[in-house]
């Protein structure tokens, strides 16, 4: 055997361990997006795109992307994942449009008074009630997943190399961290159980003593003001 041969093989039997040892992080990841995907999404279906996700990681994965191979490989995993269901997105792309609008407002009122916009500041500047501004909320969050390692470009797309490019972009981390110390209180909580902890949106209602639907609006309003706040980060228009 030459030596292109014998390195060839070697890279395969890398990878090849690679993906066993970390198939059950599909597995994890899968259930973990399920709680927030419409009941037509079946978790059989995020399992075998994710494990595609998971052979591409271990096959295209170097420590020269400054991240862990757990770490880049769940970019992937999720990512594979997000593809296979905006193949079949149901959601109106109109709902798309108002949840980026909602991040441009929110900047606009932290930008214009140096504190965190109010649900009534929020709901007056995109001329909607409260409650229809909550619906927004609720539509953009549990019909589509949006996460801070997901920055959708303007036709909600996600470009997983972007994605790898700000996670190894030190001054990305460092807006994120203080983007995310800096939240209200609530949502930060909200954000930490389900991030962080791994709870649902039902566990973390009752550690609240809320409504599902009601983390489901304080989750996606805590991923819209980070999103506000790394508007920099964002593919430019």
């Amino acid at each position: 055997m030459n030596g292109i041969a014998m390195y060839t093989n070697l890279q395969a039997k890398s990878a090849g361990e690679l993906v066993a040892t970390h198939a059950p992080l599909v597995k994890r990841i899968a259930y973990h997006l399920l709680a927030r995907l419409p009941d037509t999404v079946l978790v059989e279906d995020l399992i075998q795109s994710g494990m595609l996700g998971l052979l591409e990681a271990s096959n295209n994965y170097s420590d020269t992307h400054g991240a862990s191979f757990a770490t880049y490989a769940g970019i992937r995993i999720r990512g594979a994942m997000l593809d296979d269901v905006r193949r079949t997105d149901w959601t109106p792309r109109s709902v798309h449009r108002k949840a980026r609008h909602i991040a441009k407002v929110m900047r606009q009122i932290e930008q214009a008074t140096g504190r965190d916009a109010r649900d009534t500041e929020i709901a007056e500047m995109l001329e909607v009630t409260l409650d229809e501004y909550h619906k927004i909320l609720q539509d953009s969050s549990c019909c589509r997943l949006f996460s801070t390692d997901e920055m959708d470009d303007d036709d909600g797309q996600t470009s997983s190399e972007n994605i790898v490019d700000n996670l190894n972009d030190v001054d990305f981390k460092s807006a994120l961290v203080d983007a995310i110390s800096s939240l209200p209180e609530r949502e930060r909580m909200v954000v930490s159980l389900y991030y962080d902890d791994e709870l649902n949106l039902k566990e973390i209602g009752k550690v609240l003593g809320v409504s599902e639907s009601r983390v489901c609006q304080i989750n996606n309003q805590a991923m819209l003001r980070l999103k506000s706040r790394l508007l920099d980060f964002a593919p430019s228009e």
